[in-house]
């Protein structure tokens, strides 16, 4: 399959061919050095320049907008010589893709016809993909947590997804994604599932499941075949596992949101609570409307119109897009990280309807996390596990940095805001073994000489040169989102940041009480253990159906409390004054 002769996806989740053209001729004799006579600027617009679609010239465009994009980026061809986009004639665009082909090749990159748009009868505008090809142990990593109400669909989709096998209708296609048998029993989720989706240079996806070990996927072959992965996290819709949830969103860190809401049911249960979760962490949100093959179309319209009426409102702001064709998914995809858009599809997971546009829109979406690979190493655990014949093993994100084998760091903090030395023995990431993971990635590592009850989630391994510090004490800018009455000084509620979930105490605050909607700057103490944190830190305050969201503006070492031994030495203290008051006053 050439490059230059086949389209984005087709109906199936492959590639068509694109519109006709004419195959790429000599170069045209008004350009006597080979160059072409059109050109886009570094942000894929038109610009004018008779050399600014000179082979070096692509290059040199592609390598900083392909570096921009961590590997991926949309490319235009259009005239040169006019201001305003205007479409290439026959000849011009034959020359602008031999040189594409030959810029791309030398930049190890492939690229694909997204749409081909007539800007008059003669001339056409080519809107590309161009995708670098990733080594066999390196791969861009894109994060889509997957919320929505219980029984919406969610681990039907993703199995149908994930697995490339429509439903039966019973719930088949889920059933490959659950961990636990009282999951498979209840058909419903309760603990964060991770499932991959992967897409090569070309934009095909290459999921294959392993028969040896029971169907599942070879996350293994799919991330050594992959220029991008797309992971999902599975998120539990009841509200019983509410703080699951939102340890799955805080802790994850993920791109985009992918909400599901069943065509028949509507917007039910914590379908709003985890578009506001979403809203809180300022995380890009689009909805997936499953279940269109049973919902009769009177239904189906008032389930649209009650997300658009909703998406519209003073508390989201965000315009809604519904999604119909590959037009759609373009405009959308190429809009959605940095606008108010919020694309909404309709899907059957069991006719397929409308599932090569979702793929599409999959395949098409940019990392919206910054590169930071030249700063200090911090690594946040959110899981451990003990390994036979290995030892202790932890997993997590990579906020910022880049960590190899047997790199030594710190890890902490312990109950008492200590560090200690620990060396990475190997390093995973998606099951498969590397030497070197950099910012934005999620991995597993390996430890040398830890023990597993040194180790719980919320703890970091940071490179520095001294220890680094921890807190007991913060102070946060918070907005209460719901409260039954009032909050004060000294109320307790589980603060959610990162991958730290622990209860805190309210010390001090700008305000006597505090009621839903109200602002106030608050200080903060943990109960249990210091954490580390980071000013600027998005944080999420619950108790119950208490909810509200905050950032960090100041942080403060604090005072461990008391030991048992202290709080017994004092209590002896106070019996042995007040008896000598006793005995003065007889």
């Amino acid at each position: 399959m050439t490059k230059n002769n086949k389209a984005a996806s087709s109906t199936d989740g492959r590639q068509s061919d694109p519109p006709s053209q004419a195959a790429p001729p000599a170069a045209s004799p008004s350009s006597s050095n080979g160059e072409c006579k059109s050109t886009t600027d570094e942000n894929g617009d038109c610009n004018g320049g008779h050399d600014s679609l000179s082979v070096n010239s692509i290059v040199e465009t592609l390598r900083k907008k392909l570096e921009d994009g961590q590997g991926e980026c949309i490319y235009k061809l259009c005239d040169p010589y006019l201001d305003t986009e205007d479409g290439l004639t026959e000849e011009q665009l034959s020359d602008a893709i031999m040189h594409l082909t030959t810029a791309t090749e030398r930049l190890d990159a492939d690229y694909v016809l997204l749409r081909q748009i007539k800007s008059s009868k003669l001339r056409v505008i080519n809107e590309y993909l161009i995708r670098s090809r990733a080594p066999d142990d390196d791969f861009q990593e894109i994060r889509v947590a997957v919320v929505g109400n219980v029984d919406a669909g969610k681990s039907t989709l993703l199995g149908v997804l994930t697995y490339g096998e429509l439903d039966n209708g019973r719930g088949l296609a889920r059933l490959k994604l659950f961990r636990h048998k009282h999951e498979i029993e209840t058909g419903r989720t309760s603990s964060v599932g991770n499932d991959i989706l992967g897409f090569d240079s070309r934009g095909q996806i290459v999921n294959e499941t392993n028969v040896r070990a029971g169907n599942h996927l070879n996350w293994t072959t799919i991330c050594r075949k992959s220029a991008k992965v797309i992971t999902f996290i599975d998120l539990a819709g009841h509200e019983r596992y509410l703080k699951t949830t939102i340890f799955g969103m805080t802790g994850n860190n993920p791109d985009f949101v992918m909400l599901i809401v069943g065509a028949n049911s509507g917007i039910v249960g914590m379908t709003k609570e985890h578009l506001g979760l979403a809203l809180a962490l300022n995380v890009p949100v689009y909805i997936i409307v499953t279940k269109v093959d049973m919902c009769p179309a009177n239904v189906l319209a008032d389930t649209l119109n009650t997300i658009q009426r909703l998406l519209k409102s003073p508390s989201c702001r965000k315009i809604p897009v519904m999604v119909a064709t590959e037009e759609d998914v373009i405009t959308s995809a190429t809009n959605f990280a940095t606008e108010r858009l919020c694309p909404i599809f309709q899907i059957s997971s069991v006719t397929g309807t409308n599932l090569n546009l979702l793929k599409m829109f999959l395949n098409l979406l940019m990392s919206r996390t910054p590169k930071a690979d030249n700063e200090a190493a911090c690594y946040v655990i959110d899981d451990i596990h003990q390994v036979p014949g290995v030892g202790t093993v932890v997993s997590g994100l990579i906020s910022k940095g880049s960590i190899k084998v047997n790199e030594v760091l710190y890890l902490g903090p312990d109950s008492l805001g200590h560090y200690q030395r620990v060396s990475i023995r190997s390093i995973h990431r998606k099951r498969l073994p590397v030497t070197e993971v950099r910012s934005g990635q999620t991995a597993s590592f390996a430890l040398k000489k830890v023990r597993r009850d040194e180790v719980r989630k919320g703890m970091v391994m940071l490179q520095s040169p001294t220890p680094p510090l921890a807190y007991w004490e913060f102070t946060s800018e918070i907005l209460i989102l719901h409260h039954a009455t009032t909050i004060s000084v000294r109320y307790q509620a589980v603060i959610h940041c990162g991958s730290i979930r622990q209860t805190a105490q309210i010390l001090d605050m700008n305000a006597e009480c505090l009621r839903t909607g109200d602002k106030a700057s608050v200080r903060f103490r943990f109960i249990k253990n210091p954490e580390y944190l980071r000013l600027g830190q998005k944080m999420i305050f619950r108790e119950g159906r208490t909810k509200a969201i905050g950032t960090i503006v100041a942080l403060e070492v604090g005072s461990p409390p008391p030991s048992a031994k202290d709080k017994a030495a004092k209590r002896e203290q106070n019996a042995a004054r007040q008896k000598k008051t006793t005995t003065t006053s007889a």
